[in-house]
C-alpha cells in the first residue's frame, strides 16, 4: 500500500461510481486493546460484502483522510482516518488507516465482485 495521493485516490473512487459494488468496512482499536490496558474501551465495527451503488465518492484533504460514499438511495458510508491505499491485482480498491504505531485502525474496500471469506 502507498500513502494517500489525493488526486489518484479520487480518480480511483470515481471509477466505481454508479456501479453495483461490494464494500468491506472495518474499524478496530485492537482486538486485545483492553488486555494491555484495562482503561481502554475496546470497540469496533465490521461489515463485509454489502452490495450498494454510490453516486459520489469523495476523499478529503488533510491526513488522515475521510473517504465518503454518497449512496444512490440517499444514504452515506464513510471511513475516517484513511492513510494508505492500493488498487490490487483483482481490481479492488483497498484503503486503510494505520495508527501512530502502524496498527490497522480502519479499512474501507470496494470491489465489483464479492470479497472472499
Amino acid at each position: 500500500m502507498e500513502t494517500v495521493n489525493l488526486e489518484h485516490l479520487q480518480q480511483l473512487l470515481n471509477t466505481f461510481a454508479n456501479k453495483d459494488v461490494f464494500i468491506h468496512l472495518e474499524t478496530t482499536n485492537g482486538a486485545y486493546a483492553s488486555h494491555f490496558d484495562d482503561k481502554v474501551f475496546n470497540a469496533g465495527a465490521f461489515i463485509r460484502n454489502i452490495k450498494l451503488q454510490y453516486e459520489l465518492g469523495k476523499v478529503t484533504a488533510g491526513s488522515p483522510h475521510r473517504v465518503g460514499l454518497k449512496l444512490t438511495n440517499g444514504g452515506w458510508v464513510y471511513a475516517q482516518g484513511i492513510t494508505h491505499y492500493e488498487l490490487d491485482e483483482k481490481g479492488r480498491l483497498l484503503m486503510a488507516g494505520h495508527d501512530y504505531d502502524g496498527k490497522l485502525a480502519v479499512a474501507l474496500e470496494i470491489s465489483e465482485t464479492p470479497f472472499a471469506y
